[in-house]
């Protein structure tokens, strides 16, 4: 989220997603001044980042990745292409993360797992937790990055062994990717239809609305349903460790975070006063998780019409900037999804619909309840609703999904940014639209008072006429590899 977002508003597979990573880690590493005698230590090669980082990066799947030992042998990082630059775990803008989830068939039981992810050639912080899994366990696995693009590479089988999928046909979706996912969904699913597992009620907000899902178009951007929610621990020498009470005491809690749909989520619910549905976390006992998994069940059990699915325009699956029906339906699968029949079902003209007619209302009605929370990305808003409202900006117009353009309505927000590129307020042009269930105030603008002596703003859309209001501070196909990293760019062709 954080570079995803902000690349995300230049461009989704350019991007980073409009996120840039979410989590700001400041990090330092110590000056070795002598080695003693034969002792090597692998430290993380943090020393210093290319003025423009590689986001271009490889993570290497170990062996038997669904099985406990699997689970718990750290997932190594390098990049694609070292010609480009190295792939550090505790660089932001380009660390990978790994979510598992395990169901119990018997019980209907899901728990989480979260692998962890090293650099190459390193050492984790602390020993990754052995998972107990349940006999009979259906395991599954999720990938997320705040890099450009992420690519599995197998070890000894590796990639066959968990039923691995990184794209189609030689393309590859970009930062997501996953392992064995319809096989858990289909135990899951089961689970559900017979009694033993109930995906909570979403209950309601303080909005007075229904909590969101990740199928809500008030959730829902360019590229919905991607990424994960886990977070790592980053040490002051950059090792990596599982984000779990022990290594919290023993070293730190300086954590890192992947720039997520997944985790907006919970994010916006918290602002809302809603709950995101939890599991048990086995790498942390007594501890409760929010995962990709869970928030993708809830939302294909809960989620009211209008339903957000993965469009034919969404970048992560256009094949060479062309809609893809089979990659749209290897992406769906992987996130509980119904494959759809034919692009023209996936249309992005639909989803621009309902996203304008959704979208911008509940940010507007919501917007005293986000202003005031921190934003996910610091330097892509200034605060979760300017963050929410530049995300809307980023994924409506042309270099998004070009609902402007599909739909024939300009741009119904207008995103204010200061001098260093982060959104500082935004206006609701309320005759920009011509959608049904549009929230039907005046426009309004919203910006956070700047601090004494920070840049003048300036506006990244055509301005309005309306009054500024000032609030009030408070917050089943094979992995591919792309011989180079491929640039998407939604299209109006079929699938528009």
């Amino acid at each position: 989220m954080n570079q995803r977002y902000r690349r995300k508003a230049a461009s989704s597979l350019e991007r980073r997603k409009r996120f840039s990573p979410l989590m700001l880690v400041g990090l330092s590493v110590p000056v070795v001044l002598a080695l003693i005698a034969s002792a090597v230590f692998i430290l993380p090669r943090l020393g210093s980042h290319a003025a423009v980082d590689n986001g271009d990066c490889t993570l290497i799947v170990p062996s038997e990745p669904l099985s406990a030992q699997g689970l718990a042998t750290p997932y190594q990082l390098v990049a694609t292409d070292p010609a480009n630059g190295p792939c550090n775990e505790s660089n932001k803008a380009q660390a990978a993360f790994v979510q598992g989830a395990v169901i119990d068939p018997a019980t209907g039981q899901i728990s989480i797992y979260n692998p962890l992810v090293i650099d190459q050639g390193t050492q984790p912080a602390a020993a990754p937790v052995v998972p107990q899994l349940p006999a009979n366990g259906i395991v599954a696995l999720w990938f997320g990055s705040n890099g450009n693009t992420l690519t599995l590479q197998d070890t000894n089988g590796s990639l066959r062994q968990g039923r691995c999928v990184n794209g189609v046909d030689g393309s590859i979706f970009g930062q997501f990717s996953y392992c064995n996912a319809p096989a858990f969904f289909r135990a899951a699913n089961q689970a559900i239809r017979a009694g033993k597992l109930v995906p909570p009620a979403l209950g309601k907000g303080q909005d007075g609305l229904p909590c969101p899902t990740t199928r809500d178009f008030s959730i829902v951007d360019q590229d919905q349903s991607d990424n994960v929610t886990t977070t790592y621990i980053i040490t002051a020498s950059g090792q990596v460790a599982q984000n779990n009470q022990a290594n919290t005491a023993s070293l730190g809690r300086q954590v890192q975070k992947n720039g997520s749909d997944e985790r907006l989520l919970t994010l916006v619910d918290s602002a809302l006063g809603c709950n995101p549905w939890m599991a048990p976390d086995l790498a942390d006992p007594g501890q409760m998780l929010p995962s990709l998994p869970l928030n993708e069940l809830q939302a294909a059990a809960q989620q009211a019409a209008p339903i957000a699915l993965v469009p034919a325009g969404d970048p992560m699956v256009l094949n060479n900037t062309q809609p893809d029906l089979k990659k749209l339906n290897a992406y769906r699968r992987g996130v509980d999804q119904s494959p759809a029949q034919s692009l023209a079902v996936a249309s992005t003209t639909t989803y621009c619909q309902h996203l304008l007619a959704v979208g911008p209302a509940r940010m507007q009605l919501d917007m005293q309840l986000t202003q005031g929370r921190a934003s996910p990305d610091p330097a892509a808003a200034n605060s979760l609703f300017t963050f929410l409202a530049q995300r809307f900006d980023a994924s409506y117009g042309a270099n998004g999904l070009n609902c402007a353009g599909l739909l024939n309505v300009p741009d119904p927000i207008t995103v204010t940014t200061d001098a260093d590129g982060v959104a500082v307020s935004a206006t609701f042009n309320a005759g920009n639209t011509n959608a049904p269930n549009q929230n039907s105030n005046q426009a309004t603008v919203v910006a956070s008072t700047p601090a004494a002596g920070a840049p003048t703003p300036t506006t990244t859309a055509a301005p309005t006429t309306s009054p500024t209001v000032v609030p009030t501070t408070g917050a089943t196909s094979s992995p591919t590899v792309p011989a180079a990293s491929p640039t998407i760019t939604p299209t109006t062709g079929n699938g528009n």
